[in-house]
């Protein structure tokens, strides 16, 4: 147990104080269910054909003889997405009376573009923004730079947000973001082009994931160690889970993407009241020196839960420690000693791995076999026993052993699919729903692993670089998709791949089952193959740091 725990173990685990803190924290989380993956009805692509317009004087025959046939990756023989025979042709043999593939080769009749535009099923949807902007054909690069553009702006986000939360506090990045995540989407709404509205997608997933990072370490840093593992595993992720279920749900009843965004985005303003609620991180407010309004919060959180807080809560120990812990630390510290660079670039592999199995698989959705809704929704609907396994793992079984397993499992199950018969849709389809699952499994499990492996003065910091880290994952994961038009099977063999490789890669993190959170960089455990330092347990005093410390443990940054 740490001091702080140590010193905060009065409030007891489960009172009026961590119900209220844990159930607000999660319903923050809820947005970023749905914000990046609304991409998959708001940017969907529906069968379109080139237009053949009605001033044109075609015969029946010629009109619906007008578009080529081509063959698809299945090998089946449809009308061609984007070319149409020359129109100037088809009116002179209409004109003539002759007859299509009778009297007319249809294939040396010259071809040419959809000059006049397409027409879009709307079986599915009213309007997405490629019907809206016609992002097929020649401009559907910029279907998958759509998704791109979001996760660059998470890349940003998590440059910027775990460094501005160290420095100026959870609470306040988690609601400036909140409300930047809102006000941005329903901007989006009102977008007059598709450079105008990848501006501002850029900005809300900019906020996304700085708000999701910040509500996770506020919760991770308030909640005692049993709710912590809770909140961290499954609370979070549930409900990021529902916000994902919530999706499709409202995305079948509202098949436009403006007014599907609106009815997403607009119950972000119920957050305001939350600010009250909700308070600033004491382990924060401690590591800043400031002892006094976190002493002023954990007297608060005693009252609540109807306990008498002791005199004194926090000891001259954690003010002796306040010299290092007010000392600033950036994205750089990461890498500083051979210690805790050797888990900052582990865990970065890692994570760019999970992002890339994640959101491929999420994005695929509409690929797949049947109602893309319904798609969705097994995909949402696969994650809740993932995000309740996470907390088994996590809370009964090795740190180490849990992501080596989960990975390997998503890996090998992608693989798989390749092997599969054409004909066997649905054990395709489980197999890749089995990949989803081990991938969200190992997604929970990585961030509450993750924090635990940071210190408090470089949690924030830590978690948003890691994220940043796998943003590159989460930018290219689009095009994984795109590979589809080349081969069905290569997507799969990729994300397979690199799924059990960053599995064995696991292998080589500190094992942090059954060790206290750790306060300060001198409390990491061991990175293997570096110097062993002794490990941070409830014994571990400060004398021994003093001592460790005089020794110049290479460890210590």
């Amino acid at each position: 147990m740490s001091d702080y725990e140590e010193a905060t173990a009065f409030l007891g685990e489960w009172g009026r104080f961590q119900k209220q803190v844990f159930l607000l924290l999660c319903l923050t989380v809820l947005p970023n269910g749905f914000a990046a993956l609304s991409i998959v009805f708001v940017a969907d692509t529906p069968l379109h054909r080139c237009v053949v317009p009605a001033r044109v004087n075609l015969t029946a025959a010629w009109r619906n003889s007008s578009i080529p046939l081509e063959e698809d990756s299945g090998g089946e023989l449809l009308p061609s997405k984007c070319l149409r025979y020359k129109l100037d042709d088809l009116l002179s043999f209409s004109e003539r009376a002759l007859v299509p593939g009778v009297d007319v080769n249809l294939s040396e009749v010259p071809k040419e573009g959809c000059l006049d535009g397409w027409d879009y099923d709307q079986s599915l949807y009213t309007s997405t923004i490629i019907t809206e902007w016609n992002l097929v054909c020649d401009d559907r690069w910029k279907n998958p730079l759509t998704s791109s553009v979001f996760f660059c702006g998470v890349l940003a986000g998590s440059i910027i947000s775990g460094q501005l939360s160290d420095r100026y506090g959870r609470k306040i990045v988690l609601f400036v973001t909140l409300a930047m995540h809102t006000v941005f989407a329903l901007i989006m709404v009102v977008s007059p082009s598709w450079p105008v509205f990848c501006a501002l997608y850029f900005v809300v997933g900019m906020a996304n994931i700085s708000n999701y990072v910040s509500a996770f370490v506020l919760g991770t840093e308030i909640l005692g160690p049993r709710v912590r593992t809770i909140f961290s595993t499954m609370g979070v992720c549930l409900f990021f889970c529902v916000g994902y279920m919530v999706l499709p749900l409202v995305g079948y009843f509202i098949r436009d993407w403006r007014m599907l965004t609106l009815a997403l985005n607009l119950p972000g303003l119920l957050y305001l009241p939350f600010w009250w609620l909700i308070p600033e991180s004491p382990r924060w407010l401690l590591s800043q020196g400031r002892v006094k309004e976190a002493e002023a919060i954990v007297r608060d959180a005693a009252r609540r839960n109807n306990i008498e807080p002791p005199p004194v809560i926090f000891s001259p120990l954690q003010n002796k420690r306040q010299s290092e812990e007010r000392t600033t630390h950036n994205i750089c510290d990461l890498l500083r000693s051979r210690n805790i660079c050797g888990t900052s670039l582990t865990l970065w592999l890692v994570w760019n791995t999970l992002t890339i199995g994640y959101f491929a698989l999420s994005l695929n959705t509409a690929n797949l076999h049947g109602n893309p809704y319904f798609n969705c929704f097994l995909s949402a609907v696969v994650e809740l026993p993932a995000y309740m396994l996470s907390w088994v793992l996590f809370r009964w079984v090795s740190r180490r052993l849990s992501i080596f397993s989960t990975l390997s499992m998503g890996g090998m199950s992608l693989l798989f699919i390749q092997l599969i018969p054409a004909n066997l849709i649905p054990v395709a389809i489980t197999l890749e729903m089995m990949g989803k699952f081990a991938v969200s499994t190992a997604f929970a499990f990585v961030y509450a692993y993750t924090a635990e492996i940071y210190p408090t003065v470089l949690r924030n910091t830590a978690i948003g670089a890691c994220s940043m880290a796998s943003r590159l994952g989460s930018i290219i994961a689009p095009y994984f998709i795109y590979l589809r038009s080349y081969s069905v099977s290569l997507p799969y063999i990729l994300m397979g791949s690199l799924m059990t490789l960053a599995g064995l890669l696991s292998l080589l993190l500190p094992e942090t089952y059954g060790m206290p959170l750790p306060d300060t960089i001198t409390h990491m455990q061991p990175f293997p193959g570096c110097c062993q330092k002794k490990p941070y347990t409830a014994a571990h005093t400060e004398e021994d740091e003093d001592i460790s410390s005089e020794k110049k443990n290479p460890v210590v940054t």
